[in-house]
C-alpha cells in the first residue's frame, strides 16, 4: 500500500497510509533512491510503498521525487541531509525584533531554496513589537524581496490573525522554517487544532552548539494542506553550489548574465563591463542583496 512519510526519526517512520491511518513503520535492507547519496534514504513528505507486518509496517520502496531539499548533515560535515521532499513551496518566518533575522540569513535561505526550483514565501511575525523604525526597515524588506518574486505576509501570530499564512499555505505541502524564538511553533499551533509544538525553546541566538532534533515532521492542516516543520535550520548551507552558479540562484542578476562582458564566466565581483555591478549602482538591485551575494561567494558567514 502507498503512504506519506509524516514524521523520522532515522530508523522508524511514521506513514501516513491513503485509508488516513498512521503506521509506524522501518525499513527493509539498505533501501536508497538511485542517484541519491545522501545519508538518509527517507524524508519527511517522500511516497513509499509500504507492507504491514503485525501492528508496524515495512517500506519496500521509495516513489520517485518532484524535489528535495539538503542541508548539511550533523554528523558527518562532509555528507548531505535530506531535509523534506516533494515541496511546493519552502517558507520562512522572519522577525525583526526579539530576535533579529539577518537579511544574510533570509537570502542564505531564498537561495538554497532557489537552487532546488522551490518557490519560496517570506512571513513576517512579531508585528506587534516593531518600533516605527524597525516598521519603516520592514516595509523596505517587503519591497526588496516582493520586487524579485518572493511573496510577502506580515502578522502577529501571538496576538493577530493569521489568516494571511492560512491562504498562502492553502492546498500546498510547505516548508516551514526559521531561528528559535521567531514564533514559528506559534504559528504552526494556530494554524491547526492538531499542532502542539512547544513553545519557547531555547534560542540558537544564545546556544549556538545547541541542536533538539535533525528531523523534520509533517502536519496535516486539511485533506489538500501539509505543512513541514523544520528544526535546525542553521546547518543549511549552498551545498554542492560552485562560484558560477551562484548568482543564478538570484532571479535579479540571472536575468543579467548574458549581458556581461563575460557572460556566464563572470562572477560578478572584480570584472570589467559587469551589468549586475552596474544594475547595482543604480540601484536596480539591492545593495543587501549584492552583499549577501559577496558574502556568500567569498565563503563568509553574513547570517548572524
Amino acid at each position: 500500500m502507498k503512504g506519506l512519510v509524516m514524521r523520522s526519526t532515522g530508523m522508524w517512520y511514521d506513514v501516513c497510509l491513503e485509508d488516513g491511518t498512521i503506521r509506524i513503520c522501518r525499513v527493509r535492507g539498505k533501501l536508497r533512491l538511485e542517484g541519491y547519496k545522501e545519508t538518509n534514504p527517507i524524508a519527511v513528505g517522500d511516497y513509499v510503498d509500504v507492507e504491514p507486518e503485525n501492528e508496524e509496517g515495512v517500506i519496500t520502496s521509495i516513489h520517485e521525487r518532484k524535489n528535495h531539499i539538503l542541508r548539511q548533515s550533523v554528523k558527518k560535515t562532509a555528507h548531505a541531509h535530506v531535509l523534506a521532499a516533494n515541496i511546493d513551496q519552502a517558507v520562512l518566518v522572519v522577525t525583526l525584533s526579539k530576535p533579529r533575522t539577518s537579511t544574510g540569513f533570509i537570502d542564505r535561505f531564498l537561495v538554497t531554496a532557489e537552487s532546488y526550483d522551490i518557490p519560496q514565501v517570506l512571513i513576517f511575525n512579531k508585528i506587534d513589537l516593531l518600533s516605527a523604525d524597525e516598521q519603516d526597515h520592514q516595509h523596505n524588506l517587503i519591497s526588496i524581496y516582493e520586487k524579485i518574486g518572493v511573496p510577502c505576509v506580515s502578522l502577529s501570530a501571538l496576538k493577530g490573525s493569521v489568516d494571511a499564512a492560512t491562504e498562502i499555505l492553502k492546498n500546498k505541502t510547505s516548508l516551514i522554517a526559521g531561528h528559535s524564538g521567531v514564533g514559528k511553533s506559534t504559528l504552526l499551533n494556530k494554524l491547526s487544532a492538531s499542532i502542539q509544538q512547544d513553545v519557547g525553546d531555547i534560542s540558537d541566538f544564545s546556544e549556538k552548539g545547541k541542536h533538539t532534533t535533525t528531523f523534520a515532521e509533517m502536519f496535516r492542516i486539511d485533506e489538500h494542506t501539509f505543512v513541514i516543520d523544520t528544526p535546525g535550520i542553521k546547518e543549511w548551507g549552498l551545498i554542492g553550489m560552485n562560484p558560477e552558479e551562484l548568482s543564478d540562484n538570484f532571479p535579479e542578476m540571472r536575468k543579467l548574465r548574458s549581458e556581461c562582458k563575460f557572460g556566464y564566466r563572470c562572477l560578478h565581483f572584480q570584472e570589467p563591463k559587469c551589468a549586475v555591478k552596474d544594475a547595482v549602482e543604480r540601484g536596480e538591485i539591492a545593495l543587501s542583496r549584492y552583499e549577501s551575494y559577496l558574502s556568500m561567494l567569498v565563503g563568509e558567514d553574513n547570517r548572524k
